[in-house]
């Protein structure tokens, strides 16, 4: 326990610091690209913008817009009002928006999960069958297929020619289930190599060979003794797989019309609303970082040989 607390100490400063330099990394690079939030096709009149910018805190130095942001959020965590939104706060948008990329991704990491799992074991069993030669296949299609390219075939396949699932909307399990499976295929296809190559090597283990000679049934065999010892490379790419389902939900959610964060932070980049996309760039961070810690912990407890250090 102390091994545990001492390691989430280490990691919480490690999470401050990697915050304070994407924050001071996405400000630079957010002021640097010419123009402004109330710069665009329609010319606002300069009375008006200046009104803007004294609202927004945008005239003043730049440092101090630095430190002024930054206070508000270690001290209330309060990310400001979107320059693209009227009446909206960041953290209104977050609160609004996170729990649908946030069920979207949960949908499409347990439907990876199955579905990735499943065939790496059938392709490991069966090696160099025919089952084995078209998983491996389907996989190496699903991670050279991006997934909007994924999508967009899907949407041609399933809404317009089946006409099974509906082309957009949020709300119902239905209108979940095609997003989810276009941004869960390629993760299921990583999924299945590294499944495949962790049975193949454990198959090989000695005490995997112990317990094939005591006569144990295939099925006990795969089941308690190499699917566990198997699952390490790929509870290993669990945390860059939620980078991959977090990022990749932003197309996706902007293709199939889904009030989660991706539609908010891809307005935020077009809009150059700069503290809603300060908002979303942190909240990824913090989310993955997050994540990342788990998987390091969910490792050292299947594989007790692991220290947290």
């Amino acid at each position: 326990m102390r091994d545990l607390l001492s390691y989430l100490f280490k990691r919480f400063i490690w999470m401050i610091l990697t915050l304070l330099a994407v924050y001071t990394v996405s400000f630079v690079l957010m002021r640097a690209v010419p123009g402004n939030p109330f710069s665009g096709e329609r010319n606002v009149p300069p009375a008006i913008e200046r009104q803007l910018k004294a609202r927004y805190n945008l005239d003043a130095p730049p440092i101090q817009q630095y430190f002024d942001y930054l206070g508000g959020i270690v001290t209330d965590f309060d990310l400001g009002w979107c320059m693209g939104l009227e009446d909206y706060s960041v953290n209104q948008v977050l609160a609004e928006g996170f729990p649908v990329s946030a069920t979207l991704a949960i949908f499409a990491l347990v439907f990876a999960i199955i579905l990735g799992v499943t065939a790496g074991v059938i392709s490991a069993v069966y090696r160099r069958s025919p089952a084995d030669v078209a998983l491996m296949a389907a996989a190496v299609l699903g991670i050279a297929i991006p997934n909007f390219v994924l999508a967009s075939l899907a949407i041609l396949l399933f809404v317009f020619t089946i006409q099974i699932f509906p082309a957009g909307g949020w709300g119902t399990l239905q209108q979940i289930a095609l997003p989810a499976f276009c941004l869960g295929l390629p993760v299921a296809a990583y999924i299945a190599r590294l499944s495949r190559a962790g049975m193949l090597e454990t198959l090989s283990k000695d005490h995997v060979r112990t317990a094939f000679a005591k006569g144990l049934p295939k099925r006990t065999v795969i089941l308690r003794h190499v699917l566990p010892g198997a699952m390490l490379p790929v509870v290993s790419y669990l945390g860059p797989a939620v980078a991959r389902v977090l990022t990749g939900s932003l197309v996706l959610e902007k293709i199939f019309a889904l009030p989660g964060l991706g539609s908010h932070f891809i307005n935020a980049a077009t809009q150059r609303d700069y503290t809603l996309a300060m908002g979303m760039v942190l909240t990824y961070t913090v989310l993955l970082f997050v994540m990342n810690t788990l998987v390091d912990i969910s490792y050292a407890i299947i594989d007790p040989r692991v220290k947290l250090q």
